[in-house]
């Protein structure tokens, strides 16, 4: 199995440089891959910021992603709640780490904004500090 970094996803999903996303792919197709949270995590930060992508194509991107046969994503049930949320106008980092804080009994924050928005979801008492 091969992990692979942010920099072949943000190609393979950009195609922004035909060497690369050839490479990216031919990779990708080529054996069992390994897709961290990290990756996801700092993926979307770039195709938000730096390719403008709105979030439903980036949850719809990484779905894709993890939806190819040779494709492992770790912790897919947290990634694809994260994603929900996201859609639903949550930050995605504030999402994952709220999705993968599932078994804490309140998840601290300064940011108010995150908090009235996990709030509504009533899955973990957010604590606005």
């Amino acid at each position: 199995m091969h992990g692979i970094d942010t920099n072949v996803v943000v190609r393979l999903l950009t195609a922004d440089d035909a060497g690369q996303a050839q490479a990216a792919r031919h990779a990708v197709e080529s054996g069992s891959i390994f897709l961290g949270v990290t990756v996801l995590l700092e993926a979307e930060w770039v195709l938000r910021a730096g390719y403008y992508f709105a979030p439903a194509q980036i949850a719809g991107a990484f779905r894709g992603l993890a939806g190819l046969p040779n494709m492992t994503l770790e912790e897919p049930s947290q990634v694809a709640v994260a994603l929900e949320w996201m859609e639903g106008g949550m930050d995605f980092a504030d999402a994952l780490h709220l999705a993968r804080s599932g078994d804490c009994e309140i998840f601290l924050t300064f940011d108010r904004k995150f908090a009235r928005q996990a709030e509504k979801l009533g899955v973990t008492t957010v604590v606005a500090l």
